[in-house]
């Protein structure tokens, strides 16, 4: 036993063993977060049953069932909900009941054993609106400006159609108001500051004016075009309707302007289920967010996550880089160099949220405050740069993630052997010759690897991002078809924050929780992806440079 000691074999199993289950729990995370987030969007059945609780009034529940639970009897009387007699045990069901606009709740816990006579009817319909969340009922017909247009189970064909129809004008209503109003807006916008401009500078001439006066002559008359289409385009939408039924017997008629989807989940097979679920994830991937983010898609946070990583990317690689080439290569080796490479140390070990206050007050307030003085005096009081946006957020995580890439890069300048430099300069080279032609090239893939690190570590924070540019809503896109297309002014979106939004500030808990998953492992995709692609480009630099050197 004492020479197994001592020949270090434990040591190896321990530290195997310690790997092993480091792997098999990340991987039962992941596969956690996968499994809850990806299953909220497959069509779960809907149950109709009743609710006979002894010395009460039956109550018919029409809903999903999305989670149960066994507590004992003191949790569910703490609750305010009876129990059966001689349980100390007790199995209860988390039922979706969606109608939020009818009940206040659209979710309920229900002692089991009081749910009797259930059943999946054939014709029970789902709705995903706009707002107040899921509706559960029953399709009595379809209605269009009033007047019935199909009812009983020639209804359903008629409700497809017409929620088909009711979708593409939504698309239109939005492409004129998002693309299109918003262009004509953003130039009148342009000529306000244009007018402004030429005051500024004593230059508004009659002349000016008159020109002025012409371009904005044509923006309204252009404005009125398109408030008029959306106004009939508007009229088409509100004429269809639908007249539900609830499990309780009131009848109620919601306007198919309010409906996303409609849906028979009891009623549909495998197939139909499949296509449902890929149409729900691809509209979670592309689509825009609504109902307090708890509903709709995550496009926005998914390009602003994605932008800000590549631009941070694009800012720390060569001032991390150039700073450890000029301390590794330039630098005299003495006490102020290794005074720096202890202070870069230290930076590293900063909390994040002091990135995120120094960001504000030096990028937004200072530099950003500068420039909207000199470049952009025609738009002030209201700031251009001097407030948070994607630029001076991603320049807060290069500083945040400097240190990473300068460690990285210097460990790897710190590995070439001194032969290779000296054989270099034998061979005639400079010295700045060998440093960008061999010395650099060697290392790339060192600084690879401090760039892995930093987008693995910029992509996932947070809390200074909630100071410098992300917001909960942002209601354009930092890209678009408006001059100069490009704006890393505006604020943005992030997965992150869109995570601690949706978890922890949403008014609907058991609504957001699904999100939160599905969210959460987007983020991880992204980051692995980004990850894959240094990884990729580290290894071939690698291979490139091993076969050299053979």
């Amino acid at each position: 036993m004492k020479n197994w000691l001592k020949s270090g074999t434990p040591w190896i199993w321990l530290n195997a063993g310690a790997a092993a289950i480091c792997l098999i729990m990340v991987a039962g995370l992941v596969a956690l977060i996968a499994v809850r987030g990806l299953g909220h969007f497959w069509p779960g059945p809907v149950m109709e049953a009743t609710y006979a609780v002894p010395g009460q009034e039956p109550v018919r529940v029409l809903g999903e069932r999305v989670n149960d639970e066994t507590v004992t009897a003191s949790v569910v009387e703490d609750a305010g909900q009876p129990v059966p007699e001689d349980m100390e045990v007790v199995h209860r069901w988390l039922i979706k009941l969606g109608n939020r606009d009818l009940t206040g709740r659209d979710f309920l816990w229900f002692v089991e054993p009081f749910l009797v006579d259930r059943s999946y009817p054939h014709d029970a319909l789902h709705l995903e609106r706009m707002e107040w969340g899921d509706f559960y009922g029953y399709l009595r017909a379809v209605t269009e400006d009033g007047a019935a247009v199909a009812e009983g189970e020639a209804a359903w064909d008629e409700l497809y159609m017409r929620v088909s129809r009711a979708d593409d004008l939504r698309r239109r209503i939005t492409r004129i108001e998002r693309y299109e109003i918003g262009d004509v807006n953003n130039r009148m916008e342009r000529l306000r500051l244009q007018e402004r401009r030429h005051e500024l500078a004593g230059t508004l001439t009659g002349e000016v004016r008159e020109s002025l006066t012409g371009q904005r002559a044509e923006l309204d008359a252009r404005y009125a075009v398109l408030m008029e289409r959306r106004s009939e385009l508007q009229t088409q939408l509100s004429r269809d309707a639908l007249v539900a039924e609830t499990a309780d017997g009131r009848s109620i008629t919601i306007p198919l302007a309010h409906v996303v989807r409609a849906t028979r989940p009891n009623g549909i097979g495998l197939a139909e289920k499949i296509g449902l679920y890929i149409e729900k994830f691809v509209e979670f991937i592309s689509g825009y967010p609504r109902e307090a983010n708890t509903e709709g898609g995550i496009f926005p946070a998914i390009f602003g996550t994605v932008v800000m990583v590549l631009l941070m990317s694009v800012i720390v690689t060569p001032l991390g880089v150039l700073a450890a080439i000029y301390l590794r290569e330039y630098a005299k080796q003495g006490p102020i160099v290794q005074l720096i490479r202890i202070s870069v140390n230290n930076l590293a070990g900063v909390p994040s949220i002091v990135f995120g206050i120094f960001g504000l007050g030096f990028f937004v307030y200072l530099a950003g405050g500068t420039i909207d003085q000199l470049f952009y005096p025609e738009a002030l009081p209201a700031p251009t740069f001097g407030t948070p946006g994607l630029f001076w957020a991603s320049l807060t995580l290069a500083l945040l993630t400097l240190p990473v890439v300068i460690v990285a890069t210097e460990e790897g300048l710190s590995r070439i052997p001194r032969s290779i430099r000296e054989g270099s300069l034998a061979l005639g080279a400079t010295k700045s010759e060998t440093l960008w032609r061999t010395i650099v090239p060697m290392a790339a893939p060192s600084m690879m690897t401090g760039l892995i690190l930093a987008v693995a570590r910029a992509a996932g924070e947070v809390a200074p991002l909630m100071l410098v540019g992300v917001v909960k809503l942002a209601p354009n896109l930092p890209v678009d078809g408006q001059f100069p297309f490009i704006h890393l002014e505006r604020k943005f979106m992030h997965l992150g924050f869109h995570i601690y939004d949706v978890g922890f500030q949403s008014p609907n808990v058991e609504a957001a929780r699904p999100l939160v998953y599905a969210t959460a492992l987007t983020l991880v995709v992204i980051i692995i992806v980004l990850n894959l692609a240094a990884i990729t480009i580290r290894s071939r630099l690698r291979e490139k440079f091993k076969s050299t050197s053979d």
